[in-house]
């Protein structure tokens, strides 16, 4: 029999929905205890007892892998990001790893412009007013009248441009890599520095890999950049952003507030000062929300498991 570590939050949920699936190919599950993600000792308490994984962010470390090898031969991420896994270490080891890229576009766009026109039209803010006696109009300003920048000009963050240019709003746009002229064209969008993008921004949105170069790139210098009156949305990778220096520049009023779907430490700690900041709009890593979505990337999860098992993947897949 062949076993598998399921651990991917999204998936543990239909476990009892894919488990006769994977019973027709001699699979068994082997359901891990998680909230969020298993970190390395977690899964070191697993180590060769699962020859494939379906998991979420957990930290497959280099350590993890070579505990596990040779037995493991396929790491299943459910969704797009990889970062916690050793990718060096799982080549070497012979473990492929799969993974879908582009799964979250759309719903994570949307996510993007919920938290703008909130920011711009305080429709919540306004609502509890209401709700609580109170009469206020609040000022607000259109979209058309802001620049947003956006940090990293991959899949994500195209479709955020796109939108923005519907929005008529002002675009900037930063990347490590050449964005293709087409697209510049087409959005009108100006490429610049990242300093630059940050000092004439109203809205700076991350859309980075997690990678050496990412990591803490909004930080206390960089942040230092950014208006007073700009915002800052994170649903990309929770460590793109130095936290403490972003709570210690929304405490200082340096910039007028945040929107965070990810953080550096998940579930975020009850004791962050985040959690009690009337200007930052907080959510649980949840900006992937999307049944349609979530759907694809079960089927594809499967599939890369299998193929990673050396088994053929059915051409059609069952609904899950």
């Amino acid at each position: 029999m062949t076993t598998v570590l399921l651990s991917a939050p999204y998936l543990i949920p239909i476990r009892d929905r894919i488990r006769p699936f994977l019973e027709s190919y001699g699979i068994e599950l082997l359901v891990a205890p998680v909230v969020e993600r298993l970190n390395e000792p977690d899964l070191l308490e697993f180590a060769g007892q699962f020859d494939g994984a379906l998991c979420g962010d957990d930290q497959y470390t280099a350590r993890v892998l070579e505990a596990c090898a040779p037995r493991l031969k396929v790491i299943s991420k459910w969704g797009t990001g990889i970062d916690s896994i050793d990718q060096a270490a799982a080549a070497r080891l012979g473990i492929m790893v799969g993974r879908t890229p582009n799964a979250f576009t759309l719903p994570v766009a949307d996510a993007v412009f919920g938290y703008m026109i909130e920011f711009c039209r305080h429709l919540a803010q306004m609502d509890r007013a209401m709700k609580s006696g109170v009469w206020e109009k609040i000022p607000g300003r259109s979209l058309s009248e802001c620049t947003l920048g956006v940090v990293g000009v991959g899949t994500i963050g195209k479709m955020v441009l796109r939108r923005g240019r519907a929005f008529g709003m002002r675009l900037i746009g930063n990347d490590i890599v050449e964005i293709a002229p087409d697209f510049v064209r087409e959005t009108e969008l100006q490429v610049a520095p990242l300093e630059q993008l940050l000092e004439q921004s109203d809205f700076v949105s991350l859309h980075t890999d997690l990678n050496p170069t990412s990591y803490h790139l909004i930080n206390r210098r960089t942040l230092a950049h950014m208006r007073a009156g700009a915002y800052l949305i994170n649903t990309a990778r929770g460590p793109v952003v130095e936290e403490a220096a972003l709570v210690e520049a929304l405490q200082g009023g340096k910039i007028a507030g945040a929107a965070l779907d990810v953080f550096e430490v998940e579930p975020l700690p009850k004791e962050s000062p985040l959690l009690g900041m009337s200007n930052v709009l907080l959510a649980p890593h949840n900006s992937n929300s999307s049944p349609a979505a979530w759907q694809r990337v079960h089927q594809n999860t499967l599939r890369n498991l299998l193929a990673g098992l050396g088994m053929t993947p059915p051409e059609i897949f069952p609904v899950f």
